[in-house]
């Protein structure tokens, strides 16, 4: 999902305690590999998980054994459960009491059509219950502006339509070319390499700041940063990432350093942040928004150049976002984003991933353009992803329509409904979006 400036094809304290810790990563000391405290996975760098299943910030410790490779999954543990409601918890009780279709309605990112909330996007979201939106192309009419349409939004969290839940709002605001929000009030940012050349500390300075204005604009979600490296004297070969300059180095230390300290900044001011796009695009050719059957043939699940994934989950980043590329030596038979390798296995097992898994663009994007929107939808929620990212409404509205007349007869698929948005209401709920939080 790229968002390509003047191209066309292209909180509250509970986000800051999810990275309250990543500095430590970025500033000098070696990231640890997750281990697991009280049967959940956990790190040096985070304190075992809260009841909201977010982490809360300790010290790291000074002797702890760094890591030298991401997991693996002939060696990870058993696949950590889905999470669980219990009656205690607000998320728990919010899920409770949200309908079937307003419980749907929660695993959609729609986007805005133009980037305005018109009479359409406000029927479609009233009628389909869609719990989350975002900024889809490049916007230059300053914070102000910007404020007016997330407010608009927010409006419509009622309860008949989303049963008082606020909506995420997000923006693709990596910097360089892909950055959706610009004019007065929004900074220029760098591109991910510019930013790369930034100290870690520098960068996360920076980015609090560029995350305070996305929060005075009303966003609430970057989807950002990039996680992908690209090798060496390779850019001009990578469309998705290289030719616009979207990696932060050419190493996984540099990468995952700088996503660390760009996703803290975030953090700092109130912004979750989306790491993406995992396992990577950095070695790639085609991208997936405007070519189908792009492929990689190097990365496996052992891969050195998943170091970057590995450090911010480690650290506790809320949102992961799963590539629509094919991965020959990890699962040849699927899309990234379809495979149960590729989420249950890697994130969810290998990488102890416990937050929201987002897609890639399920709406227009080429890659997936030879399936049909409702089975795009399903082979998602199959695989374990829970927020679908569309950015027209057309195929948010048909995937909503096949997954509400599915779950009146099949039991398991309410299941993984109610899996997936148990996760996107704890992640709401550290963004103070849920009724009864604090």
């Amino acid at each position: 999902m790229v968002t390509v400036r003047g191209n066309r094809r292209a909180p509250r304290t509970g986000m800051l305690a999810l990275l309250v810790a990543l500095c430590a990563g970025c500033l000098g000391a070696t990231p640890v590999a997750p281990s697991t405290v009280a049967g959940r996975p956990t790190s040096s760098l985070t304190a075992p998980a809260s009841p909201d299943g977010l982490s809360s910030s300790v010290a790291p410790s000074p002797t702890a054994a760094p890591t030298s490779s991401v997991a693996t999954s002939e060696s990870a543990a058993p696949s950590s459960s889905p999470p669980r409601a219990t009656a205690a918890t607000c998320p728990a009780r919010v899920l409770a009491s949200l309908t079937e279709p307003q419980r749907i309605g929660q695993l959609f990112l729609l986007g805005l059509t133009g980037d305005r909330l018109g009479a359409s996007e406000r029927a479609d979201i009233a009628a389909w219950h869609f719990g989350s939106a975002w900024f889809t192309t490049p916007w230059a009419v300053g914070v102000a502006a910007v404020r007016s349409v997330a407010d608009a939004v927010q409006a419509l969290a009622s309860q008949a339509t989303t049963g008082g839940v606020g909506f995420l709002v997000a923006a693709n605001q990596e910097g360089g070319l892909v950055q959706a929000l610009s004019g007065p009030g929004f900074s220029t940012i760098p591109s991910a390499l510019g930013q790369g050349a930034l100290t870690p500390a520098v960068l996360q300075v920076s980015a609090e700041r560029w995350g305070l204005q996305l929060r005075a604009a009303g966003v609430n979600l970057d989807l950002a940063p990039v996680a992908d490296v690209v090798p060496p004297g390779t850019d001009a070969e990578n469309e998705p990432i290289g030719q616009l300059q979207r990696e932060y180095g050419h190493d996984p230390a540099t990468a995952g350093s700088h996503v660390f300290a760009f996703s803290r900044g975030m953090a700092q001011a109130g912004v979750a942040t989306t790491v993406k796009h995992f396992p990577g695009l950095g070695r790639v050719r085609g991208n997936t928004d405007f070519t189908g059957g792009v492929t990689d043939t190097v990365t496996t699940p052992r891969d050195p150049y998943l170091e970057p994934f590995n450090m911010a989950i480690a650290a506790g980043v809320p949102f992961v976002m799963v590539s629509l590329a094919t991965y020959e030596r990890i699962d040849p038979a699927h899309l990234a984003a379809f495979s149960s390798r590729v989420i249950d296995g890697m994130l969810r097992r290998d990488l102890h991933f416990a937050g929201v898994v987002v897609s890639d663009d399920l709406g227009v994007a080429a890659a997936i353009a030879s399936t049909s929107p409702p089975t795009r939808a399903l082979e998602f929620l199959d695989a374990g992803g829970d927020l679908i990212v569309s950015q027209t409404p057309a195929p948010a509205i048909a995937m909503a329509r096949r997954l509400v007349s599915l779950a009146t007869t099949d039991a398991a698929l309410r299941q993984r409904v109610d899996d997936a948005v148990l996760r996107i209401l704890r992640a709401k709920e550290a963004l103070g979006l849920l009724p009864c939080g604090g």
